[in-house]
């Protein structure tokens, strides 16, 4: 595992032209890729703006790394590991002329993030490589031998998504600013929401992937085998159980909420706009009665910008 660097003897100061070019960079990583984010960076001030747009370019990088089906799995961690060491250097003030890595650390001096969180934030893009998993995959399914449910129980689940979502709630808050200590537990559970909603939306895409995050304790409950979610499923059976899933997201979609007004009040409407998106795009599944199968269910560019002009009119008043 990738370890801090020792302080740099002579510190490294970029100048404010690399730091303005870094930071288009990654705002250009950020509205190529970010999507439902991207909009609710839009709310912000400039500097939180940037900064956010910096972790995201961060967070893209990561998981380029750890998700290319191309390379071994040993190799993709070895290559996030050295992607590491050179952000750990960056920060301990050594040049670096990597785009991303210049913002980050400027991002990081700036609103105080800790380094733990943003080492988390990288080795959570890990736990969908095969054997980066600790606890390795819940069931190897017989019948179907390249589809793998990845956890067990909804405890299990939960991990999964405290590390792949609940580390980018508590790094995005560090940025908004927030007072109440609260505010971090309630990220935490803002960031569940967003990933069950991505796992309900996604159980197809998944699926042909060979991957099952729906829990094999809920699939049991329903009398669901993994297979059952491959091909030309049965719509029926499957809506009861991505519709308990969707009640469990909207239980933590309510932490979201308490979340808006802990955060700074310049903060406030991109948080907005970023749990109503998602909020939204749960609500579109549930409409379409639970069926992910017959096509990606998404919020039109329409229905987003249509948000986003209400964030922004918050932002006003």
């Amino acid at each position: 595992m990738s370890t801090a660097a020792r302080p740099a003897t002579v510190q490294f100061v970029p100048r404010a032209s690399q730091l303005a070019m870094a930071y288009s960079v990654c705002s250009g990583i950020a509205r190529t890729s970010a999507r439902n984010f991207y909009y609710a960076f839009l709310v912000l001030p400039k500097p939180k703006r940037q900064a956010l747009c910096a972790v995201y370019a961060y967070m893209r990088r990561c998981d380029d790394l750890s998700d290319d089906p191309s390379v071994p799995p040993r190799e993709r961690r070895a290559r996030l590991e050295a992607w590491l060491d050179s952000f750990h250097h960056a920060q301990a003030g050594e040049p670096t002329d990597d785009a991303i890595l210049l913002a980050l650390t400027d991002a990081q001096r700036r609103y105080q993030i800790p380094s733990e969180l943003l080492d988390q934030l990288a080795f959570g893009t890990l736990m969908d490589v095969p054997d980066a998993r600790p606890e390795g995959p819940a069931e190897a399914v017989g019948e179907t031998p390249h589809l793998t449910v990845q956890y067990r129980s909804f405890k299990d689940l939960y991990l999964y998504c405290y590390h792949v979502a609940s580390v980018v709630g508590l790094v995005c808050i560090k940025i908004f600013g927030y007072r109440d200590a609260n505010a971090e537990h309630l990220a935490e559970r803002c960031g569940i929401a967003f990933q069950l909603t991505n796992i309900i939306r996604d159980v197809k895409e998944d699926a042909a992937m060979g991957r099952v995050y729906l829990p094999l304790e809920d699939l049991q409950r329903f009398d669901l085998s993994p297979g059952d979610l491959q091909g030309a499923p049965d719509r029926a059976r499957i809506r009861s159980l991505l519709s308990m899933e969707a009640e469990r997201a909207r239980e933590f979609y309510g932490s979201g909420h308490e979340l808006i007004p802990l955060v700074s009040e310049d903060s406030q409407p991109a948080l907005w706009v970023l749990v109503t998106i998602y909020q939204r795009l749960l609500e579109k599944i549930g409409q379409r009665q639970y069926d992910v199968f017959a096509e990606r269910v998404r919020l039109s560019t329409f229905e987003k910008l249509s948000v986003l002009g209400k964030g922004f009119l918050k932002r006003l008043t």
